[in-house]
Formats: structure tokens, sequence, C-alpha cells
């Protein structure tokens, strides 16, 4: 066979082919490190995420403001004191009616508010504050669950697409061999060999970048469920993706009505409405009931004179250096806040459902394309290769069909975790599970 290189180009090219090396060291080692499914995963991450933790923090602290609000409207404070004074001199003790150095009291105090509009607007407060508190725990919960899934599904790709680079670099392989053969036996050029090598190469860089990036997702997704190490996800269910059991429409109702995003920024509006109207109540009077019991002595325990005294107490709030006008400025620009972020969640509730809606219908017709056209470009790699073999065929062809074969299942996986994201998306929205 003609060929077009030198004697001395064609054993520089034989020296690279081979002296090229055959397989490529993984940084990833699966062995050991523990398998997690999705639902586990979720559980996990609820317990340790900083998101939940803290919204069940804030909720605890609402309840326990409203706890103390219920109190304030139902039952009186109490105080109790007692106090112990030694005078330089003698002096009269009312208490005990002797000349004494020494006076001790103790004293028992309760006060109730008859007349207020601001402990029932602290209720009202308070209240409002659970509504948020628990609105905003039902997101987290979700947002956390969003988070937890990402990071299993990117984990589950990964380790398909190391899969897809390492099938990739093992055909390259293969057709290097064989290209060497049949220079050898000078059915082939030297530049077919050239070729696949550097096919060979371009595998192993795939594959190695894929495998770097399948030990941090893993890296990631143990981090998401509270573990140091790596950990590996489960394989998934790699059927195709169902259609959806709602419309958009109704979808888009049920957001509005329930979505846990917008009921927590309602939640949140009623609260610095209520926190706005507890300000506004400073400048109210307000009529309470002071009962007061005590004991006189000259020593600890006092028991010599014991004296009881009731009174009405009216109090109407006049100037207090401006701190009532600034707590109300306040409260009003966090209402106006909340007020505005509400309006732009509803504003943009149709745009977030489409955009989910619509991204899982697209990922699910492209699992299905992406099917098709990973049996379409095998079966074409089938024949190339069949050809090329048989000496019917040329290696461009070959190298162009072995790399859309791996340009196709790479398509197929990230169709696949496209419509996964976008069904964990729509699921978070909506604040419950859809197909499961």
């Amino acid at each position: 066979m003609r060929t077009l290189f030198t004697p001395a180009g064609a054993r520089i090219i034989w020296l690279v082919l081979a002296a090229a090396p055959q397989a490529i060291h993984a940084q990833v080692q699966s062995a050991g490190i523990p398998v997690v499914t999705l639902a586990e995963a979720r559980s996990r991450a609820a317990v340790i995420a900083p998101g939940t933790i803290a919204a069940r923090a804030e909720l605890n602290a609402a309840l326990w403001e409203r706890r103390s609000a219920t109190a304030q409207l139902l039952t009186p404070n109490l105080t109790a004191s007692t106090s112990y004074t030694r005078f330089s001199s003698p002096f009269f003790n009312f208490g005990t009616g002797t000349i004494t150095p020494n006076s001790t009291n103790a004293t028992l105090q309760a006060s109730y508010t008859l007349l207020g509009a601001r402990k029932f607007a602290e209720l009202s407060r308070s209240r409002a504050s659970v509504a948020s508190a628990e609105a905003e725990e039902v997101a987290a919960v979700f947002g956390t669950a969003l988070a937890t899934d990402r990071a299993f599904y990117a984990a589950v790709a990964d380790r398909e697409l190391l899969r897809v680079a390492a099938d990739r670099l093992t055909r390259a392989q293969e057709q290097l061999a064989i290209a060497r053969v049949r220079v050898t036996v000078g059915e082939a050029i030297a530049a077919d060999s050239l070729q696949l090598l550097l096919e060979v190469n371009r595998a192993r860089l795939a594959a190695l970048r894929a495998d770097s990036a399948l030990a941090v997702s893993r890296l990631r997704l143990g981090r998401e469920i509270g573990m140091t190490g790596p950990v590996d996800a489960a394989t998934p269910d790699t059927s195709a993706p169902p259609a959806l059991p709602i419309s958009l429409e109704e979808a888009v109702a049920e957001l509005r009505a329930s979505g846990p995003v917008l009921q927590a920024a309602r939640a949140d509006e009623r609260r610095t409405r209520a926190a706005l109207s507890v300000e506004r109540n400073a400048y109210l009077p307000e009529l309470s009931i002071i009962g007061t019991a005590g004991a006189y002595d000259a020593r600890f325990f006092p028991s010599a004179l014991y004296r009881r005294q009731l009174s009405l107490n009216v109090s109407v709030p006049i100037w207090n250096g401006g701190q009532r006008e600034v707590g109300i400025a306040r409260a009003r620009a966090l209402h106006n806040i909340s007020a505005a972020q509400l309006a732009d969640q509803e504003r943009a509730a149709t745009q977030v459902m489409s955009e989910s809606y619509y991204g899982y219908e697209t990922a699910r017709a492209g699992v299905e394309l992406a099917r098709s056209g990973v049996a379409a470009a095998a079966e074409n790699y089938r024949v190339q290769r069949a050809r090329y073999g048989g000496g019917a065929g040329s290696i461009l062809d070959l190298l162009e069909a072995q790399v859309a074969l791996s340009e196709s299942e790479v398509e197929l996986i990230r169709s696949r975790q496209s419509a996964r994201l976008a069904l964990a998306q729509l699921e978070a929205l909506l604040g419950r599970r859809i197909l499961q």
C-alpha cells in the first residue's frame, strides 16, 4: 500500500503509538463508599440542614411569644422582693415599733392591665409570628429537599458521565489496537492510527474530568446529609418520566393558594402589619390595677407588721423623646418591605411555575428523543466499525460515529437529570410530592 510518510516519519509515529498509555488512574474509589437512596438523603438532610434548624428555632421562639402574649392577657404580673438594711445609728422602726438599727421587708405585688389595646395587639402579633414561622419552616423543609435532590442527582449524573467517558476510552483503545495491526500488515496508513491516538487522548482527558467531577459531587452529597466523607447515590429509576397529573393552570392555582413560599410571604406580611399595630397602640392610655402585700420587721422573715394596698392606675403616654415615633417608622418600613415582597411573589407565581412545568415537559420529551438518538448512534457506530474493519470505510467516519455515540449518551444523561430536577423544583413550589 502506498503511504504518504517517509520511513523515518513512520518509525516516529510507531514509537508514539507504542508509547501511548492504555489506562488512566482513577481518582474515584467506589469500594467502601456508603450509598444512600433519595429518601434517605432527604431524611438525613432535613435533620442537619442549617436552614431547617433555623426555621425550627424561629418557630419555637414564636410559640413562646404566643404563650407569653396569652399569659399577659389572662394572668397578672407577679413580683416578689425582700430587703435587709442596717443603718449607722438606731431609728424608730415602724414595723416593730421599737428603736433598732435594722430594717427588713418582704413584698408581693400583682398588677393587671384592665384596659389597654397594646396587649391585644401583642397577642395578634404573636399569632401572626407563629403562622409566619410555620410557613417558613415548610418552605425551609422543601428548600432543603430541593438542594438535596440537586446534590443527589448530580452524583448520579456524574457517575453515568464517567461510565460514558470510560466506554468512549475503551472503544478508542480497541480501535487503536486494530489500527496498529492493520498498519503493520499494510492494510492502512499510519495516519489512521495517529487519528485514533488523538481520539484516545481526548477520551482519556474526558474520563479524567468526569472522574474529578464525580469525586466532588460525592463529597457534596456527603456534606448535604451530614457526613464528612464521600457518599454515593443509589441508582434511581431510569424509566421514561411520566406525564404530570396536573395541568399548568391547576399547578399555578395551587401555587397561589398553598405554595410554601407564597404562604410564608403572606404570613410575614401579616406579622409585620401586626407589629406595626403594636407600635401604634403605644399612643393609647392604659388602666391597671395593682395589689401589694408587705411584711416589715427588724430581722429576716419579717412578721412584726403586715400591710396591704390596692391601687387603680391610669397612664396616658404623652412624650418619650420620640421613641414611639422611631418604633412606628421602623415597623412601617418592615411592613412595606414585606408587602412589596408578597406582591412580587404573587406576580411571579405564573412565571415561576411555568418555567418549572415547561422545563419538566421539555426534559421529558428530550429523554425520549435522546433514547432514540442513542439507539441510532449505537447502530451507526456498529456499521462504521464493521465497514472500517472490512476496509470499506474511512477512519474519519469511524471517529465521527464514536464521538456521536458518546455525545448522544451524554445528552440522554443530561435530559434525565433535567427532568428529575424540574420535578423536584415543581414539588418544592407546591410543597408536596407529585409522583411519589
